[in-house]
């Protein structure tokens, strides 16, 4: 672990921190970003030219760091606001009018796709089974009547990642848009979107991006941009033809001051290096779990997982909460404790967690 990495996190002198798939820690220079934001207003009353500024350049750098235009970039509040905005844009008459996600999706992805009158009826589910996904269920569902297909990057429990590009391909040739929560996956897993074939991408930057609440971004293949007709918009995006025309209103310019510069530290270590080293404390947060005694939740297999790890336990709520009384932090679904690290933290973090875990009674 280099310990200028380290020393980026001032959290991290009194927490034992696991919690990225909710949220992310805070670099000292994001700290100093927001604080920088407050400061030009306190001095200055109003910092609008400084701040629209600074949301492009978010913009530029989120576009960068997926392989795409800025121009194919769409800032918006949050992934539910996305997927809003997508889901009430396609024109009348549709050539294919069902849409599919599974059952991997962050529920928002059902919320928002059943509450379109539209699709009413046209709507369908990719089970899992035995904690996985395998792209022939996605053969066997996706059709010539499939308008657009949701998938998850990274599964928001288990951890698992889809491979995006197979999918994307069975996709096209069956006549379907792809749509990818990159929410779990963004800041430390690859991605490249035209490599691999996504339409659409967005991810919100308070988890693995390490920002805050506040602001998303929606990633729009320029090729389908102009078949869009937005529903949800707003002066900022009043006659654009690319992805902007989806900007809505004035956005929360604190958070693009943090998302610029947790982005611009991101890029700085590299994703690359961040996967590579995540997939070190994986592999061992997987095998010291076991060796403790604890259930892997999800498929048995390791392979396609990220650092997101997961483990049954019957009172996952109340030890992440008696955990937190001792400076670590994890996160609870339902019965199972996630362990989600980050760039930051060292197999001793994990080691020390998971120690805790099975020190209480179940």
């Amino acid at each position: 672990m280099n310990e200028k990495i380290v020393s980026q996190f001032p959290t991290l002198t009194n927490r034992n921190y696991l919690a990225s798939c909710s949220q992310g820690l805070l670099p000292a220079s994001t700290s100093d970003a927001i604080t920088a934001y407050h400061e030009e207003l306190r001095a200055n009353g109003i910092n609008w030219d400084a701040a629209m500024g600074m949301l492009e350049r978010a913009r530029e750098s989120f576009a960068a760091l997926i392989g795409a235009d800025p121009d194919e970039i769409a800032v918006v509040s949050s992934v539910s606001h996305a997927i809003s905005a997508i889901a009430t844009a396609f024109p009348d008459p549709l050539t294919g009018d069902e849409v599919i996600f599974t059952d991997f999706d962050f529920p928002t992805v059902a919320d928002v796709w059943t509450a379109q009158a539209k699709f009413q009826g046209k709507l369908h589910v990719i089970p899992s089974e035995h904690g996985k996904i395998s792209p022939a269920s996605f053969e066997d569902h996706i059709s010539e009547k499939t308008l657009l297909t949701s998938i998850p990057h990274v599964h928001y429990k288990s951890g698992l990642k889809l491979d995006i590009k197979e999918i994307a391909e069975i996709a096209h040739r069956k006549g379907s848009l792809l749509f990818v929560d990159a929410y779990q996956s963004a800041g430390h897993c690859p991605i490249h979107v035209k490599e691999m074939g996504i339409d659409f991408l967005a991810t919100g930057t308070r988890k693995y991006l390490l920002g805050i609440p506040g602001i998303a971004f929606l990633y729009i293949d320029k090729k389908i941009a102009d078949t869009l007709q937005p529903s949800m918009t707003g002066w900022l995006g009043k006659g654009k033809k690319d992805a902007r025309k989806f900007d809505t209103g004035t956005p929360s310019f604190i958070s693009a001051y943090a998302a610029k510069a947790s982005l611009d530290f991101i890029h700085s270590v590299g994703v690359r290096h961040i996967a590579a080293y995540l997939e070190e404390l994986r592999a061992f947060t997987v095998q010291y779990g076991r060796k403790k005694g604890l259930r892997l939740y999800g498929a048995e297999e390791v392979e396609n997982r990220t650092s997101l790890t997961a483990f049954f336990h019957p009172r996952a709520a109340e030890v992440v909460h008696k955990l937190q009384e001792k400076g670590i932090v994890l996160t609870a679904k339902e019965n199972i404790i996630r362990i989600a690290p980050h760039v930051y933290n060292t197999r001793q973090d994990i080691e020390r967690a998971i120690d805790e875990i099975v020190q209480l009674p179940e």
